[in-house]
């Protein structure tokens, strides 16, 4: 069993930023499992939709509404993994959650999760909000 817990979220103005952090129990960057991770969010009265995310090999990938904007990375010695978040903008405001795919085969798996809102994920954690004014 994977635990996962978020930090780093706050309230930040149009044009800010933040780095969330996202520390696991166990390694889950590992080539040789082939674990997936990624971040989620949830706005209030709408459905959880993908953000990122990142393979074994490092790999990644980003939905559209935030590529340039934002960007994943891992740190396998902390087994930790990151989101940085610039240029923020009042839509990017949810719960961001952060999530594991025990079994994962790549770069296309993690586009399946991120356009389906992350159905298949097998961890996660409870979310840390960002709140962005305007």
């Amino acid at each position: 069993q994977v635990q996962l817990v978020e930090s780093g979220g706050g309230s930040v103005q149009s044009g800010g930023s933040l780095r969330l952090s996202c520390a696991a129990s166990t390694y889950t960057y590992s080539t040789n499992s082939k674990n997936c991770m990624g971040w989620f969010r949830q706005a209030p009265g709408k459905e959880r939709e993908g953000v990122a995310g990142i393979d074994s090999d490092g790999g990644t990938s980003y939905v559209d509404s935030v590529k340039g904007r934002f960007t994943i990375s891992k740190d396998n010695a902390k087994n930790t993994l990151y989101l940085q978040m610039n240029s923020l903008k009042p839509e990017d405001t949810a719960m961001y959650y952060c999530a594991v795919a025990r079994y994962c085969s790549g770069v296309t798996y993690i586009r399946f999760q991120l356009a389906r809102g992350g159905d298949g994920m097998d961890y996660w954690g409870k979310g840390t909000l960002v709140t962005i004014s305007s």
